[in-house]
């Protein structure tokens, strides 16, 4: 990870660690960086979900675009995931997501998509810091970039059509009419809020949706896949045949079973890959999962013949390995899962669509393709910490890690890391009792503390 961009691109608290000024100088780079070995125009497409401060960061990275001589093409609210697929499609030379996914309105993020639709290349963001920085040597350069002045000037253009055909494209992976089924979805007041609903209507669902109405302070207020009993309650009040809850740029999913539990990505990992293996299309019999999938996953692949690597945590380790792999399906228990024959990153409403698909090609409900995967107890808790480096560097904090591990054995595990986004030390423990996890959590995290590093 970089200075200012972590695993999900460059995120923090509006107009504080994340200024509009910052935005400016990222469109300044983007513009200039695409076109200095090339001919024609630059063309940048650019969406952002609801937030307020997205209008601010969208037209400063407009600006700074066009001022380097690019031409910009505006989504206007629409997923991430689109982002990545118009970029691909329209051969744009780079996309920008404004979001910061599932954090409150009061953080927003920039997130950078090269032209095959992926996140973009560490090398990139490496000068977009330096310039950032005004460390203009690292560039090449002696002096700030140059501004296009005359018919060089870019220009701006809406471009709504980009997300229509985004939601063709996810019509179009759609193997069933949905008519007959009842289905909720909770749009944490975010990029889903028409796209997802507009959908499961077209492929004739009976929706029932909550949480659609944004007014730019309350996207995942209490809504979405990090807030889901909201759904749960939606499910279970109407007997809906299944809910989905996206987050605030619809790059993940959960789910809730017609008996209104809970459906993690960890779940929809399992479903996708034993359903891609009865077809013959799991390549290399593998599923790609990350450190923090529950050790019940892993039992249950085990179990159907189904082998399993794991990455670090964020679906760009994931679908690193699965370019390098040619693995077809990975994810995180969060939720981003990847679907490497339609999608190059995490796409919330593709996942929603795709387990529709199962549950109709085998004519089951969701928690009977679930029931395989029986969930060790799982706790994580979250703590604000002055220098996430300082904290996996203290010998005290490593030695009460080591601690824990032996104490668990083969029964479970111990796993401590950064947060990529924010800062925040993610502890997590996995053993055989929920009392024991929250015992074990809390021991490192009170070592954190005595040491000051809180």
């Amino acid at each position: 990870m970089g200075k200012y961009f972590g695993t999900d691109g460059f995120r923090g608290e509006a107009g504080v660690t994340l200024t509009s000024m910052h935005a400016w100088r990222i469109g300044r780079f983007l513009g200039w960086y695409f076109g200095k070995n090339k001919t024609d125009r630059v063309r940048v497409v650019i969406g952002k979900d609801t937030r307020r401060s997205c209008y601010m960061y969208e037209y400063s990275i407009a600006a700074g675009l066009t001022a380097s001589g690019a031409d910009v093409y505006i989504l206007h609210v629409t997923t991430t995931p689109s982002v990545s697929y118009i970029t691909r499609l329209e051969e744009f030379d780079c996309g920008v997501m404004i979001s910061a996914s599932h954090n409150t309105y009061t953080d927003n993020g920039i997130k950078l998509i090269n032209g095959s639709g992926e996140k973009m290349e560490q090398e990139v963001l490496d000068l977009a810091e330096a310039y950032l920085d005004g460390d203009l040597d690292k560039l090449g350069l002696s002096e700030d970039l140059p501004y296009a002045v005359g018919e060089a000037i870019g220009r701006m253009e809406d471009f709504d059509a980009g997300r229509n055909r985004y939601m063709g494209y996810l019509l179009s992976v759609a193997r069933h009419s949905l008519r007959g089924l009842r289905i909720g979805l909770d749009c944490a007041n975010g990029s889903a809020w028409r796209i997802a609903p507009g959908v499961f209507n077209a492929l004739g669902a009976k929706t029932y949706v909550i949480n659609n109405e944004p007014d730019g302070l309350n996207i995942n207020r209490n809504a979405g896949s990090t807030h889901i009993e909201g759904l749960q309650a939606l499910v279970r009040e109407k007997g809906l045949d299944v809910g989905f809850a996206f987050d605030g740029d619809a790059d993940r999913c959960l789910a809730v079973d017609e008996k209104g539990n809970v459906v993690t990505g960890d779940h929809i990992l399992y479903v996708f890959g034993t359903a891609l293996k009865k077809s013959g299309k799991l390549k290399n019999n593998t599923v790609v999962t990350t450190v923090m999938s529950n050790l019940g996953l892993y039992k249950a692949l085990e179990k159907a013949g189904i082998d399993t690597v794991k990455t670090a945590v964020g679906d760009k380790y994931v679908y690193e390995n699965m370019v390098a792999t040619g693995n077809c399906v990975g994810g995180e228990q969060s939720g981003h899962i990847i679907l490497s024959k339609y999608a190059t990153t995490g796409d919330g409403i593709l996942t929603a669509l795709q387990l529709v698909n199962v549950m109709l090609d085998e004519r089951r409900t969701l928690s009977e393709l679930c029931a395989p995967v029986r969930f060790y107890p799982q706790v994580l808790k979250n703590i604000r910490v002055t220098d996430k480096a300082a904290v996996k560097a203290n010998a005290a904090v490593n030695a009460q890690i080591a601690a824990v591990t032996a104490q668990l054995g083969e029964s479970g595990r111990i796993l401590v890391r950064e947060s990529g986004t924010e800062p925040l030390i993610r502890v997590m423990a996995e053993c055989e009792t929920e009392e024991l996890c929250t015992a074990l959590v809390d021991s490192v995290i009170d070592t954190i503390k005595q040491e000051g590093l809180a």
